[in-house]
């Protein structure tokens, strides 16, 4: 989180004007707490560049799908990337403009296309010729056409982690830009289709500015290659991505990309779409943990706490790095090395290996950096209820979601009967 707005007070860390001490005993622990001015500066970053030219910046539901995060972007004026119908009534939920929203995602279900149809969505990411098939044959059946961008998949190594990179040759997203020319120069078989952009992702937090570059540069001579034989577009998307600092990454210049991006549509008379989803939250959220137990072993010292990969999975799932802060900072006492893990059943269940931590069973840790991929990927895992979030906005603190209780872990079940 920007240190501007998580700093600490008299040796006391606290988000905005709000302390984290009193928040955990407020609201308990697990506990997800966002800055409110921390997400709106964020989104601003990207609005600002992109100002004076046709563009819809849509965030990337993905990323934190919690109803009033979802609410804030819409009043900032954000379009919304989705990928389920999930997703799609969070938005509208939210108070989200449907025509402001792209619908991505390599599995649209029947059901999802037809509810995106219903609410008039601005635009279909298309992955597959298959996907345009089945879509044609809703909106004839219908009686309207929808919007579509197709995907294309530019074979473009992200460096990034595997498990997020999604702009190689073998990834499952997007169409292969050749086969994507000839789809766009037979549309006349799909009379329930309007083509109306041309799509990328290459994959998420990218550190290296070099395979934007090089997607951007494909989406954009596939434009021309359609435009050179009568085929007129209004957008191009070059996808989200945008990274953001956990440790000591080198990042590049988000503002010179975009401006690179800008300059490639307006030079063809294109509007342009972003999807950023992690840049605009990851740094706005923390999660406060309080330790449980400190294990001195012959192997290690592990520092217990009452979060787990129940509440944050990234380090389990991606070996993910992120700083770990002490909420009440003890300059008197000795920092030592330890592994700091959580109760789940699971040898992968852990935030941190080998830090230097002074810490105690009882007190409180914050993870940094938790504002993406965080609760969205929370799970009951163990029978665990999930964690309550709040956020923040200078003093003020809203709970924007209540802890979830053991009756809630079993409201959709039913025993046998007798």
């Amino acid at each position: 989180m920007s240190s501007s707005r998580c700093s600490y007070r008299d040796g006391v860390l606290q988000v905005e004007k709000a302390s984290l001490p009193v928040l955990a005993q407020h609201f308990g622990t697990p506990l997800y707490v966002y800055s409110r001015r921390a997400i709106t500066e964020a989104w601003q970053g990207f609005a600002r560049p992109l100002a004076g030219t046709p563009h819809l910046a849509c965030y990337a539901v993905k990323a934190n799908s919690t109803l009033a995060i979802l609410q804030l972007l819409a009043q900032l004026g954000a379009g919304f990337d989705i990928v389920s119908v999930g997703e799609l009534q969070r938005v509208l939920r939210a108070g989200g403009d449907p025509r402001r929203i792209v619908f991505s995602g390599v599995g649209k279900r029947t059901d999802e296309l037809l509810r995106a149809l219903d609410a008039g969505i601005h635009c279909f990411n298309v992955e597959s010729e298959t996907e345009l098939l089945r879509l044609n044959e809703l909106t004839l059946a219908r009686g309207t056409r929808a919007a579509v961008a197709l995907r294309i998949n530019p074979d473009v190594e992200s460096g990034t982690h595997p498990h997020v990179a999604t702009g190689h040759g073998a990834a499952k997203f997007g169409i292969d830009p050749a086969r994507a020319e000839a789809v766009a120069l037979n549309m006349g078989k799909f009379p329930g289709i309007c083509l109306t952009g041309l799509a990328c992702h290459v994959g998420s937090q990218l550190v290296q500015a070099a395979p934007w570059r090089a997607a951007a540069k494909r989406l954009a001579q596939l434009a021309d290659r359609l435009a050179a034989q009568g085929i007129t577009l209004a957008h191009l998307d070059f996808g989200g991505g945008f990274p953001v600092r956990y440790h000591d990454e080198s990042l590049p210049d988000t503002g010179a990309l975009l401006k690179e991006f800008r300059t490639l549509a307006e030079a063809r008379g294109l509007g342009m779409l972003i999807e950023p989803g992690r840049a605009i939250v990851a740094g706005a959220g923390v999660l406060l943990t309080r330790v449980e137990y400190v294990k001195p072993t012959p192997h290690g010292r592990f520092v217990i706490v009452d979060a787990g990969m129940t509440e944050l999975i990234r380090p389990a799932l991606y070996d993910a790095w992120h700083e770990i802060r002490a909420v009440i900072s003890r300059t008197e006492a000795k920092a030592e090395w330890c592994d700091v893990v959580g109760p789940v059943c699971e040898s992968a269940d852990f935030f941190a290996r080998d830090r230097r931590l002074a810490v105690q069973a009882g007190d409180l840790l914050a993870v940094m950096d938790a504002g993406a991929y965080g609760f969205s990927m929370s799970s009951n895992y163990n029978s665990r209820p999930r964690a309550a979030e709040v956020l923040v906005d200078g003093e003020h603190v809203t709970l924007i979601r209540r802890r979830e209780t053991l009756d809630d872990l079993m409201a959709l079940e039913e025993l046998l009967p007798e």
